[in-house]
Formats: C-alpha cells, sequence, structure tokens
C-alpha cells in the first residue's frame, strides 16, 4: 500500500537541467532561441520553395519536404520547453505532458533515421538505374514509403513510451536531462525495467543498425557507379545530386555516434564535467542538426538555390 501511495503521488517530474548552473542558462537562452528562428525560418523558407517551384515537385524534393517538416516538428516538441526551463525557478513538467514530449520527440528521431534511409534508395535509384527512375519513384511509390517511415516511426515511439510511462515512479522525480528524455525517465522507476531495455535495443536496432546499413550498401553502389562514368564533368554532376543527402547522414549519424559511443569518466569530477557536455551536446544535437538541414541542401544544390533565388526576387520585386 505504501508503494502505492508513493507511485500516486508522482504527478510530476522536475527538469534539471543547468539548475546548477543559472548564469549558462541565460547564455544559453538566447543561443537556442536563435538557432531555434534559424530553423523555423530556414525549414519553412525549404518547404515553401519545393511546394511552390514545379521544377521541385520530384521524389528527391517530397522527401526534403517531409525532413523539413520534421526538423520543425521535432525541434518544437522539446525547444520551448528547454527554453522556459532556462527562465523558471522551478522546472517542472505533469506527468501526462512529459510522455506527450516523449512520445512526440522519439517518433520523430525514429521517423527520420527511416526517411534518410528511403532518401538514400531514391539516390540510388537516380544514379543507378536513371532510365527507370519514373518507373520505380513514381507517386504510387514515394508517397507510401513517406507514409511508412512516419508511421514506422510513430508505432516504435508508442511502444516504447506506453511501456515507460506504465512503470512505478516513487521517491525521486528529477531528470537529470533537458527533457523528458525516455533513458533519464527509465532511470526513476522503482521496478525492474529489462523489459524496457530489451525493447529498446531491438528498436535501436531497427532504427539505428538498419538504416544505416542500408544506406551504406546504397552509397556503395552509388559511388561504384559514379566511378564507372568516364568523363570528370559527369563524375561531378551525377555527385552533387547525392552530396547533401550524404552530408545530411553523416551529421545525423555522427552526432549520435558521438553522443552514446564515448567512454565514460570514472573520475567524480571528471564526471561532474562530463554529465554537463553530456547534456550540452544532447541539447545542441537536437537544434544543430535541423539547423544545418536546410542550409546545406540550399548551398550544395543548384536548383534549391536557384528557386530561392527566384522566390526573394519575386517578393521584393512583384510585377
Amino acid at each position: 500500500m505504501g508503494n502505492a501511495n508513493q507511485t500516486a503521488s508522482v504527478t510530476e517530474f522536475v527538469l534539471l537541467g543547468l539548475s546548477a548552473h543559472p548564469k549558462l542558462e541565460k547564455t544559453f537562452f538566447v543561443l537556442i532561441l536563435l538557432m531555434y528562428m534559424v530553423i523555423l525560418l530556414g525549414n519553412g523558407v525549404l518547404i515553401l520553395v519545393t511546394v511552390s517551384n514545379s521544377h521541385l515537385h520530384t521524389p528527391m524534393y517530397f522527401f526534403l519536404r517531409n525532413l523539413s517538416f520534421l526538423d520543425i516538428c521535432y525541434t518544437t516538441s522539446s525547444v520551448p520547453l528547454i527554453l522556459n526551463s532556462f527562465l523558471t525557478p522551478r522546472k517542472t513538467i505533469p506527468f501526462s505532458a512529459c510522455a506527450v514530449q516523449m512520445f512526440l520527440s522519439f517518433a520523430m528521431g525514429a521517423t527520420e533515421c527511416v526517411l534518410l534511409s528511403m532518401m538514400a534508395f531514391d539516390r540510388y535509384v537516380a544514379i543507378c538505374n536513371p532510365l527507370r527512375y519514373p518507373v520505380i519513384m513514381s507517386k504510387a511509390a514515394y508517397m507510401p514509403m513517406a507514409a511508412s517511415s512516419w508511421a514506422a516511426g510513430s508505432t516504435a515511439s508508442m511502444v516504447q513510451t506506453s511501456l515507460a510511462m506504465r512503470l512505478p515512479f516513487c521517491g525521486d522525480n528529477i531528470i537529470n536531462h533537458f527533457t523528458c528524455e525516455i533513458l533519464a525517465v527509465l532511470k526513476l522507476a522503482c521496478a525492474d525495467i529489462s523489459v524496457n531495455v530489451i525493447s529498446m535495443g531491438v528498436t535501436n536496432v531497427i532504427f539505428l543498425g538498419v538504416p544505416v546499413l542500408f544506406i551504406s550498401f546504397s552509397y556503395v553502389f552509388i559511388l561504384a557507379t559514379i566511378l564507372r562514368i568516364p568523363s570528370a564533368e559527369g563524375r561531378k554532376k551525377a555527385f552533387s545530386t547525392c552530396s547533401a543527402h550524404l552530408t545530411v547522414v553523416v551529421i545525423f549519424y555522427g552526432t549520435i555516434l558521438f553522443m552514446y559511443g564515448k567512454p565514460k569518466s570514472k573520475d567524480p569530477l571528471g564526471a561532474d564535467k562530463q554529465d554537463i557536455a553530456d547534456k550540452l551536446i544532447s541539447l545542441f544535437y537536437g537544434v544543430v542538426t535541423p539547423m544545418l538541414n536546410p542550409i546545406i541542401y540550399s548551398l550544395r544544390n543548384k536548383d534549391v538555390k536557384a528557386a530561392v533565388r527566384n522566390l526573394v526576387f519575386q517578393k521584393c520585386f512583384p510585377q
């Protein structure tokens, strides 16, 4: 009965964030706010450009619109909460709001993993089978591919969030994070979490391991095809069509590997510094990648650059 009463009393969580460093909070509030505005502007413009320009109504830019919309949703699911926590002394979040935020963040992250692999397949078909590209990547194919990415990410998130939030939470309700990050929440459960750990492991293999292998094999075939092109100009043109996607993939997965693959410090003082560093890396991972995506696609894609220039010219000099 005592445990039941304790469990029922946990109606909210406290987000620790940078509470021990109030000076850093003010600095990072301004920095994260500026980056969030760039994310909304950059991805919003990219969506507007690819929708309004008929030349960009192709499978590649359809996936790109999905990626931009996903990045807006991903950051909006967490950044306003983080900004609010920087301004308020008591950083609490209701149990139900924590579940919603956890679901949205996990869903967007898992969806992006699948979507990037779909974009790799699109580039593989475009370069390795250009004559069959209109047939293979027809509207009847690429729209279900994008929809399945969203469905798979949402389903995985629903499963993980349900497993996490049905656990009993008694006693400590302080989350050592900026948001309701699922691993940080699981540490507070006062019950066996082995099912959650196994489920998370399987999900990571499906949504991280499989897409990475798929993308890697796709680019092995893409590079092999590009190297067989006789002219240097032809090789350059072929590579330019996939260089932006490859850059985004390297940044996205590279940051994940850096975050979770680096060794942990055993020294107490070093562990404290590493804890702050881990939080900041996680914080910037959530905003830097969505901020860079539209910049990369704008700088490394001639069609997008031309469409942006035309849109700006039309708005500034209407006829």
